[in-house]
């Protein structure tokens, strides 16, 4: 049996991340058949745990314990879940992977990208995704939107405007070193449009049945 495909959704808070995510779960599931959608950090009970944990603003954290804690939570999710739905030959769509603690983390925080790396290639076993769709928008519209869902917001959705610029950067940074994997579709488009530029970045990966 052929191996399943691992694409995962990148982007900034505000970004459309979450209505991509459930458009690509529907349209590829009628095309490859066995898809699974799943989000970082969390997936699996111990992650969905240490999620809690490091989102909550009332729980003090430095960098470091903040870019461990997203490591453990992805190492379990690995472990547990992404591992053997891949080797079933399932696809799984995810809402965020690594390059999250390395746009968050290694440039966010400045803690450095190799550094974060680093961690998360010890976490991963060296799993990387097939393909990456990084949803760009303006840090400033992403955080507009993000407010507008009328939720309070997480440990991280209360850093300054800079943050979130570093953040942007980073990405930006990642998608340039990557071009193969990392494809960069605009956010600031309608849904509809969104999901049909996300689905023409990954045609490439489909059966040829399904193309």
């Amino acid at each position: 049996m052929p191996r399943g495909r691992l694409i995962t959704i990148e982007g900034i808070d505000g970004s459309g991340k979450t209505t991509l995510a459930s458009g690509l779960l529907e349209a590829l599931r009628a095309r490859v058949g066995e898809v699974e959608l799943l989000r970082e950090p969390g997936g699996v009970v111990a992650s969905e745990r240490m999620r809690d944990l490091v989102k909550d603003p009332a729980v003090e954290l430095c960098d470091r314990a903040e870019a461990l804690l997203y490591a453990a939570a992805r190492a379990q999710l690995v472990s547990e879940r992404l591992v053997p739905l891949l080797e079933a030959g399932t696809w799984v769509v995810l809402d965020r992977f690594v390059d999250s603690s390395l746009a968050y983390q290694g440039a966010g925080r400045a803690l450095g990208i190799e550094a974060v790396r680093a961690i998360n290639l010890f976490a991963t076993v060296g799993l990387e995704a097939d393909r990456t769709l990084l949803l760009r928008v303006d840090p400033a519209l992403g955080r507009a939107r993000a407010a507008e869902r009328g939720e309070a917001p997480d440990r991280l959705e209360l850093e300054d405007e800079e943050f979130f610029e570093r953040i942007a950067a980073g990405y930006d940074a990642l998608a340039r070193a990557e071009r193969v994997r990392v494809r960069v579709i605009d956010a600031g488009e309608r849904p509809d449009r969104v999901l049909e530029l996300a689905l023409a970045a990954l045609v490439d990966l489909m059966p040829a049945s399904a193309r």
